[in-house]
């Protein structure tokens, strides 16, 4: 089976209403710290990264009622989004991804919060998770 090399679990993106209220819990409660906010026009969010370890979670804040977020809260509440795995080479990764049957959300990679470059793997080639590729430089 084709594979690619995943360097690690990159982070866990949580679909919130608001990332100023849902940041309490982990800057309050756990005391962990937001990294970094920023808002990504093409993808009608602002996310927010908290960094746990050598991994992080994203929190993921709508900005537009259209927006994949804003659906996906609608439709199923907040909480774990998708969870997103580094890769050393993203377009290696999305081709051996296609020559093992899964179905791809994006063609090509898109810009992602944080510089990285991403691509989606769908719920249904993945066990109902929604997989993100994920490469920093």
């Amino acid at each position: 089976m084709a594979s690619f090399d995943v360097s690690r679990l990159d982070h866990v993106g949580i679909a919130v209403k608001s990332i100023e209220e849902a940041s309490r819990l982990y800057v309050d409660v756990l005391g962990l710290a937001v990294h970094d906010v920023e808002v990504v026009p093409e993808q009608k969010v602002k996310v927010a990264f908290i960094p746990v370890g050598d991994s992080e979670v994203e929190l993921l804040e709508s900005t537009a009622p259209d927006g994949a977020v804003a659906k996906f809260i609608e439709a199923k509440g907040e909480g774990i989004q998708h969870i997103a795995l580094r890769v050393t080479d993203i377009e290696e990764a999305m081709k051996k991804c296609k020559e093992a049957g899964l179905r791809l959300i994006d063609e090509t990679p898109r810009k992602g919060a944080g510089g990285a470059r991403i691509a989606f793997v769908h719920p249904k080639s993945t066990n109902g998770v929604l997989l993100e590729l994920c490469e920093r430089r």
